[in-house]
């Protein structure tokens, strides 16, 4: 028996639909993305605190790479807890002798990262103060005040001497907060994920001590700047 015209429409619609069912089914199947910030607050806590452990455990059996400092605002008696804390990787040494006081202002070389996900193996950067490859020799470096940064940042730059370069790890209680939140960073506004870590390579150029003395013909104080 022949077939009519409708019922070979018909036909054809159905096995289009049925081919175009299992495409569906078989790519969502083979799809194997992943959601960004997936159970993010869990990822984060676990990655800071093997980073702690990892330099905990390197600093105690004598390593010079690592450092894990106590919040600048914070007494060793309060101070008890991992996210008290930032952990520093040294990649570079520098030989200033002072390090800059909470009311200085500081020149930087920076580029800010989150933790590593499948989309930005290296981290997704949310802020520089350079773009392209690290070449200290031909960047220029930002400007801001020591007091007017992150408690994690304020912490790094009251520790570090002129040249030290480092890769700083920030809990996200000394940076953002647990919050998802809008800041504004040298004037460019910013969205911050809640509880992400903050991952900062980091060079101290000069910083700038307003009570300073220089040599003038009036014997007046001023400030200068310090870039050794």
């Amino acid at each position: 028996m022949k077939m009519s015209f409708m019922d070979r429409a018909k036909g054809l619609a159905l096995f289009l639909f049925v081919m175009f069912a299992s495409c569906l089914v078989s790519c969502s199947e083979s799809d194997d993305t992943e959601d960004e910030y997936e159970n993010w607050k869990e990822r984060n806590d676990t990655y800071f605190n093997n980073v702690y452990n990892q330099a905990k455990s390197a600093i105690a059996n004598g390593s010079q790479e690592w450092k894990i400092l106590r919040n600048w605002s914070l007494n060793d008696d309060v101070a008890t807890d991992a996210d008290d804390h930032i952990v520093v990787q040294v990649l570079e040494k520098g030989t200033g002798s002072g390090c800059p006081l909470y009311t200085d202002s500081v020149m930087v070389h920076y580029r800010g990262r989150y933790i590593p996900t499948a989309n930005y193996p290296e981290g997704y950067v949310f802020d520089q103060s350079y773009s392209g490859s690290y070449q200290p020799e031909i960047i220029k470096p930002a400007t801001f005040l020591t007091s007017r940064v992150v408690d994690g940042w304020t912490t790094a730059l009251m520790n570090m001497h002129i040249g030290d370069r480092w890769r700083v790890y920030i809990p996200y209680m000394l940076a953002y907060g647990a919050d998802d939140t809008n800041s504004t960073v040298n004037g460019v506004s910013y969205f911050f994920r809640g509880s992400t870590v903050l991952i900062f390579d980091m060079t101290l150029v000069a910083y700038y001590h307003a009570g300073a003395y220089i040599p003038t013909w009036d014997a007046k104080p001023s400030g200068v700047w310090i870039d050794e």
